[in-house]
């Protein structure tokens, strides 16, 4: 069976700044730009039974320029919905509301269309991506590759290990690295987390 790789896009500006980004579409920085370059040695030469990307440019982008080809654009695979913290640093929110964390407390709606999401509700959507993942890594054509965003590849990564969606807390995730989530004993496990070159 292969292993599941997951790509975190390299950095934006509002990723620098720490600010909420989830449907605002921003570019690669330069610096961002030379992380995804940098991960192509850690990407090439192996065989990929699956390749997603979310849809956002800076997914889309970092896997271009990582070398992966064949990338299949994949809606689930969206950043949280961050809802009417789009764009607001966590520092921002304490001055309001100081024991804010949006792993338990959530977001409030934000512009139509963009109501926000529950940890729960990315914990669905990381499901159906699993399922995915699940379907191409038991054909043993291969690996799977994932290049998206930090809070959605770390619920990802807390359902793909049996937890609940929350427990994403547990697993910083740096831009522009790859993480690696295998099998011991039939088990999945972390293999490597926030490797860089």
């Amino acid at each position: 069976m292969g292993d599941l790789l997951l790509v975190r896009h390299g950095e934006t500006e509002w990723s620098l700044s720490g600010q909420h980004t989830s449907w605002t579409d921003l570019p690669l920085t330069g610096h961002g730009e030379e992380q995804a370059k940098s991960l192509a040695p850690l990407l090439t030469g192996r065989t990929y039974a699956l390749a997603l990307a979310s849809p956002l440019g800076r997914a889309v982008r970092t896997a271009e320029l990582a070398g992966l080809t064949g990338i299949v654009p994949d809606p689930d695979l969206h950043e949280w919905d961050y809802g009417g913290y789009e764009g607001v640093t966590t520092v921002d929110i304490h001055r309001t509301r100081p024991d804010w964390d949006l792993w338990t407390d959530g977001v409030p709606p934000g512009p139509a269309g963009h109501p926000g999401e529950s940890p729960e509700q990315i914990g669905a959507r990381a499901d159906r991506v699993l399922a995915r993942v699940a379907a191409a890594l038991a054909t043993d054509a291969g690996d799977v590759v994932l290049v998206a965003h930090a809070h959605f590849l770390r619920v990802l990564t807390a359902r793909r290990l049996g937890l609940p969606p929350t427990e994403g807390r547990l697993f910083q995730l740096a831009t522009g690295t790859v993480s690696r989530l295998s099998t011991e004993h039939g088990r999945p496990v972390i293999a490597e987390w926030n490797r860089r070159p």
